[in-house]
């Protein structure tokens, strides 16, 4: 990357650089940070040293530990989201939203960036406010089909809002797709490259392998749908089934983990997959959410799925993210609500048969973006150079 240390700070000044060029601003979830990591190595790539591009994010988000792993410096605000509902919790939250949007404001002052760009979650507010009171040029970048809040108030004093998805409804949107790590776009899915990712993750070279995962803290009912899919397929020898549970299920499924019969269903339980793109290489189905990271690393990978939208999401927006997939053919779309291991089972059934699951695969990669960061990169670029 560069020289730069980069470093976690709870926004005390620092010595370098004294003028980023550029602020990223949002996070909280690995679905905001690790797209606005894709753009600031595509602004790298133009030319921007690392410590040129500064972090702004969220004390208990995410992004404290996986901005500075990707070589970026990073701001972290105090504060937490706010709630959908009139609650003491929010009253505290509106505080912390107006302390930490002052923090963003004298940052902003004293760094004087050429340019602004929002990914969402909710240090963007702070950034976004920050962006407006020193008229800084600020880009807005939406994940989902169905915008957030926070986007939807941004994008009103955007130059631009680079989206994820045709017909996303936001003022002066520009569709570039949404931002995929270099490691996922590198994915090799040639039967050496399954091959090679088999051998990495200990699974079985003849099986229909099948990852279930349902992000970084896992998903309770597409968990106990596996299990349950499980004790079905006990018997079956030519499937395995490679289950990334999440940190906050993993205590109660793993003490439910079947005992299944020697020379059945090869099943393997992992708390946590640090690198997804060796298990896209390896995996013929995905079962998992439908957030917008998700859907276009599958998209990018061109990976046959069986997507499982998060219920009570705000404005739907997994279903919505579903939709590019599913009506492109790429994808089987399950409501939560009807979600089992018997109904589970009863949609993975024609994706063990390649001539159904590999046009699938090909059919995801219609939809895919695979330079969404490089032309957002342009969008930023462009947008900087409005600075008065």
């Amino acid at each position: 990357m560069t020289s730069a240390t980069p470093v976690a700070t709870t926004g005390a000044r620092f010595g370098e650089p004294p003028r980023p060029w550029a602020i990223i601003c949002g996070g909280g979830t690995a679905g905001h940070v690790v797209p606005a990591i894709a753009i600031g190595r595509a602004l790298v790539a133009q030319g921007h040293p690392a410590d040129s591009i500064q972090f702004l994010g969220a004390r208990h988000g995410i992004e404290g530990r996986l901005v500075p792993e990707a070589g970026f410096r990073v701001t972290l605000l105090p504060g937490r989201g706010l709630q959908r509902r009139l609650t003491l919790a929010n009253l505290r939250a509106a505080g912390g939203l107006a302390l930490a949007a002052g923090k963003a404001v004298a940052m902003v002052a004293r760094q004087r960036p050429s340019v602004m760009v929002s990914v969402g979650g909710y240090a963007s507010m702070a950034g976004v406010v920050a962006s407006v009171v020193m008229r800084v040029p600020l880009v807005v970048v939406e994940q989902n089909a169905a915008p957030g809040a926070s986007n939807r108030l941004a994008a009103r004093v955007a130059r631009n809002a680079a989206v994820a998805f045709p017909g996303t409804d936001l003022p002066r949107a520009v569709l570039t797709g949404n931002p995929v790590r270099q490691e996922v776009l590198a994915v090799d899915r040639s039967a050496a490259g399954q091959a090679a990712g088999r051998q990495a993750l200990g699974l079985p070279a003849g099986a229909t392998v099948i990852v279930a995962v349902g992000g970084s803290l896992g998903a309770r009912s597409v968990n106990r749908a596996v299990l349950e899919l499980a004790e079905l397929w006990r018997d079956r020898s030519a499937v395995a089934i490679y289950h990334v549970v999440g940190a906050r299920d993993w205590d109660m499924i793993s003490q439910s983990c079947p005992v299944l019969p020697d020379g059945g269903l090869w099943y393997r339980q992992v708390r946590y997959e640090d690198h997804m793109e060796v298990v896209y290489a390896a995996a013929d189905v995905a079962v998992c959410r439908a957030g917008a990271s998700t859907v276009s690393e599958l998209a990018a990978v061109g990976l046959a799925a069986v997507l499982v939208p998060l219920p009570g999401a705000p404005n739907d927006h997994q279903t919505a993210n579903a939709r590019a997939l599913v009506d492109a053919g790429a994808a089987r779309l399950l409501p939560d609500a009807q979600l089992s291991g018997q109904r589970l089972a009863a949609e993975l059934e024609p994706l063990l048969d390649p001539a159904t699951r590999d046009p699938m695969a090909a059919q995801a990669t219609t939809v895919a973006h695979r330079q969404a960061a490089a032309e957002v990169a342009v969008l930023v670029e462009q947008a900087s150079a409005t600075r008065g």
